[in-house]
């Protein structure tokens, strides 16, 4: 059996490399240069025609998307408590994940990649602004999750959502939010950073938690 996670530094793929790393598994890493557009390349296509990472290779089998990769690890190793046991735990945390990705992060690629959704320059600029207002009310959300963690967002282990909230956290840097400005969260999101299995992918990744520059005066 083999595993392989193709991951971008950064990029929301840091959810698996963390709980891959979590988990103790044996896996062969594999860096996706997106500012090279390495996502592009036929190499890449040839694995995820979308271009888009993580992509996990379990052993040829082929799985993309956060919310899949996310299942199929905690399934693989059950031990690590990526997410909790079947039960009212597990609901609620598969319902703050699907909410991560399907509305939080989507949220952040009109402020990151605002070209997506226009090709006029005052457009781009209107979506961007509108949607840091919008990311930094979804960060509140987020604000009030770690106030009530205890002290994990899923109890007594850490998992995905803690996985999850640093990317989302580390990202609102980039659309003009002070990380420090969320106490609750970027204490949260520290204690996981310092953890060895979680230090090992930030190092490899060569991520800094707070990219948040003041506005020139």
């Amino acid at each position: 059996m083999s595993l392989k996670l193709f991951f971008a530094p950064g990029a929301c793929s840091f959810v698996p490399h963390s709980m891959l790393e979590l988990a103790g598994a044996v896996f062969e890493p594999s860096m996706v240069k997106l500012h090279k557009n390495e996502q592009r390349s036929p190499e890449y296509l040839a694995v995820n025609p979308r271009g888009q990472v993580p992509v996990l290779v379990d052993d040829g089998e082929v799985i993309t998307q956060i919310v899949a990769i996310v299942l199929h690890l905690d399934a693989r190793f059950p031990e690590a408590g990526i997410l909790p046991a079947p039960g009212p735990a597990r609901t609620r945390a598969l319902q703050t994940l699907a909410w991560m990705n399907n509305t939080v992060h989507p949220t952040f690629t009109h402020v990151f990649m605002p070209e997506k959704f226009s090709d006029d320059e005052t457009v781009k600029a209107g979506v961007r602004a509108f949607a840091a207002q919008s990311y930094r009310s979804l960060l509140g959300e987020i604000e009030a999750l770690a106030e009530k963690a205890s002290p994990w967002f899923m109890g007594e282990r850490p998992g995905a959502l803690d996985a999850y909230a640093l990317t989302l956290l580390r990202w609102g840097g980039y659309a003009g939010i002070d990380p420090t400005s969320l106490p609750a969260t970027w204490g949260l999101v520290q204690r996981f950073a310092a953890l060895p299995e979680v230090a090992r992918a930030i190092e490899r990744e060569r991520l800094q938690l707070n990219v948040y520059k003041p506005a020139a005066a």
